[in-house]
């Protein structure tokens, strides 16, 4: 395992992190395998988010660190508030992010996170408001860092106000779902991966030291699927397969090494809770790609370059 500082001031973590979204439908039993698991392949940073499984996967994951005698230090735990369970909204007010923080600390049965994220972008959010809260948690003690996930360059820097640093921002990002590099690639072109989608959110992010986390590093479209192993996209599995069996990995793996070979140093978020396939993931954080490697298995995407 690889790891790697989050942000310019943040804590040092595993360059894969386990997302824990459906560890709420598990078992305890499974939950503790599966933290065994990550702990073992040498996972130390765990994502979480207060409606994931209306809050069971935080009670969860809670029930299986204390069954395994997980020392809290030993980890990094990160979580995300904004979205308003059920009630078809975004809240960045005040009131609702401190609340909410509480209710994540009491789920986690922790004192302090280490990282908070606004989950969501929120229409009406006031960036005042929200940097106010964030000062109340980590002056209180009970958050050290805070990012976002799935804002773009602009609306983070509406929020980087000198008082506060955003030290990640969790987005979307696979072979199958690379805008943030595709517009990067297409500059001055006027094919469909021209579209500046995210506002050059990928270099913004760079340039500001902010760590990109990149969840569903296995799915194609918007939870449509998974695309390795998939028969849609047989160019790229033929691809995945052939450097697999050269690293003597799973495709998996690959795929996970082709998000981590990016300069930006990003994190692969993995959704898993199956604990072998997770221990097969984790083994794409020591392979390094070669460039021709990584231009091809961008390419067997159907992506031409310009």
């Amino acid at each position: 395992m690889k790891y790697g500082k989050l942000g310019r001031t943040g804590p040092e973590a595993s360059r894969i992190v386990l997302g824990c979204m459906r560890l709420g439908g598990k078992s305890d039993k499974n939950a503790e395998e599966l933290l065994a698991a990550a702990l073992d392949a040498g996972v130390d940073m765990f994502d979480h988010a207060d409606i994931y499984a209306d809050g069971e996967s935080e009670r969860k994951f809670a029930r299986a660190a204390k069954a395994l005698k997980l020392p809290r230090e030993k980890i990094v735990l990160q979580s995300k508030c904004g979205i308003r369970s059920g009630e078809g909204m975004y809240d960045f007010s005040g009131e609702y992010i401190l609340s909410a923080a509480e209710g994540i600390l009491k789920r986690l049965h922790t004192d302090y996170l280490d990282i908070l994220l606004l989950h969501r972008p929120d229409a009406l959010m006031e960036p005042e408001e929200v940097l106010s809260a964030f000062e109340k948690l980590h002056r209180s003690g009970k958050v050290r860092f805070f990012g976002v996930s799935n804002f773009s360059a602009l609306q983070m820097q509406l929020l980087m106000r000198g008082r506060v640093e955003l030290i990640a921002n969790q987005l979307q990002f696979s072979l199958m779902h690379a805008d943030m590099v595709d517009e990067g690639l297409n500059v001055n072109m006027y094919n469909a991966e021209a579209v500046r989608r995210g506002g050059d959110v990928l270099d913004f992010c760079r340039l500001n030291g902010i760590t990109v986390q990149a969840w569903s590093p296995l799915n194609y479209g918007f939870f449509e699927g998974i695309f390795v192993g998939s028969d849609k996209f047989p160019a790229l599995n033929a691809e995945l397969g052939r450097l697999a069996e050269k690293y003597g990995c799973t495709p998996a793996a690959v795929a996970a090494a082709w998000i981590l070979r990016h300069p930006a140093g990003m994190q692969v978020v993995a959704g898993t809770t199956d604990a072998e396939r997770l221990r097969a993931l984790c083994k794409g954080a020591d392979i390094l790609l070669t460039r021709e490697e990584w231009y091809g298995l961008y390419r067997s995407t159907g992506k031409v370059l310009p």
